[in-house]
């Protein structure tokens, strides 16, 4: 069987796959990738299913050696990679032979990286998925962050050419969109307004459930507390502190604050990749322009996957 080997792991290194939809009710929310674009690229670079597991990470990714020949494709941003010490580039696959060590270093200007391996990471599905939720525990590597000492099995690659994309892969420009609701009735009308015209500053309170926005106070005429109701990711929720709390992968499944807007499925990535410090402004759009916007986005992906090019190196 083929392995991959953790030398050392950055924070947040994690097994992922696409997620485990389906068992909200259950109280487990979907897990799976906060960038699903890039996630999909990394895989289709090397061979693999869209749905394949690979290793997702924050800021660092870590020091790796494999077993076996594979492919390997690293994407989410601009971030340095090294095979015994040759620079490599990401957004491209490359091989590796047995025995030599891949360092993927720091991402710059983003913050979650992704590292796809020819076959795929082969750990037990959990709920149908090997997404890691560690909120639960559930699935990935014994439902954990990865750490120096875990070994991973690999599944079976198949035989494909080492390849780079024809088309940059462009990240939206512009104002964060949402869609309004659900409780937008709680905040009059001049609250809702400064949430469309301010600033606000994504903080350092960030990880895979939730990330908080510094910016003016969102008072809620009708309260801070409502009767818990369902959330998906991107739902911004905004309790007594009036801070905006955008909940993300690991989202718990109801909340009891209530919800200023929703970010559109489009533009949640986008979200999840700015950098601590990094300002943004929201503007609402109606659902049926949202759905066309997630349309759009998706044809640009397939675009993407679909013009593939065999790599000159």
């Amino acid at each position: 069987m083929s392995t991959v080997d953790i030398l050392s792991a950055g924070p947040m290194l994690t097994v992922q796959d696409l997620g485990r939809p389906g068992f909200l009710a259950s109280g487990v929310s979907a897990a799976g990738p906060m960038d699903p674009p890039s996630l999909r690229i990394a895989n289709a670079l090397v061979g693999n299913e869209a749905g394949a597991a690979a290793l997702e990470f924050a800021h660092v990714g870590g020091r790796f050696q494999f077993g076996d020949k594979c492919r390997i494709a690293v994407t989410g941003g601009d971030v340095d990679i090294r095979r015994d010490g040759v620079r490599l580039y990401p957004w491209e696959s490359h091989e590796i032979l047995p025995g030599q060590m891949l360092v993927v270093g720091g991402l710059r200007s983003a913050v979650w990286g992704y590292l796809a391996i020819s076959g795929g990471i082969d750990v037990p599905p959990v709920l149908g998925s090997r997404s890691t939720h560690l909120r639960t525990g559930l699935g990935g590597h014994e439902g954990r962050r990865l750490q120096a000492g875990d070994r991973l099995p690999l599944g079976q690659a198949t035989d494909a050419p080492l390849l780079c994309p024809s088309l940059p892969w462009l990240p939206i420009s512009g104002p964060v969109r949402v869609v309004a609701g659900p409780q937008a009735d709680y905040f009059a009308d001049e609250v809702l307004q400064l949430f469309t015209r301010s600033r606000f500053t994504v903080s350092s309170q960030r990880d895979r459930m939730a990330q908080v926005l510094e910016g003016p106070a969102l008072s809620a005429q009708r309260g801070h507390d409502i009767v818990s109701d369902g959330t998906c990711m991107g739902s911004i929720q905004v309790p007594a502190s009036g801070r905006p709390i955008v909940l993300m992968a690991e989202r718990q499944t109801t909340g009891g604050y209530p919800k200023i807007a929703t970010v559109i499925s489009a533009d949640v990535p986008r979200l999840a990749q700015m950098p601590s410090g990094q300002r943004l402004r929201f503007v609402t759009i109606e659902q049926d322009a949202a759905e066309d916007v997630l349309i759009a986005n998706e044809a640009a992906l397939q675009d993407l996957l679909g013009t593939l090019v065999e790599s000159a190196k």
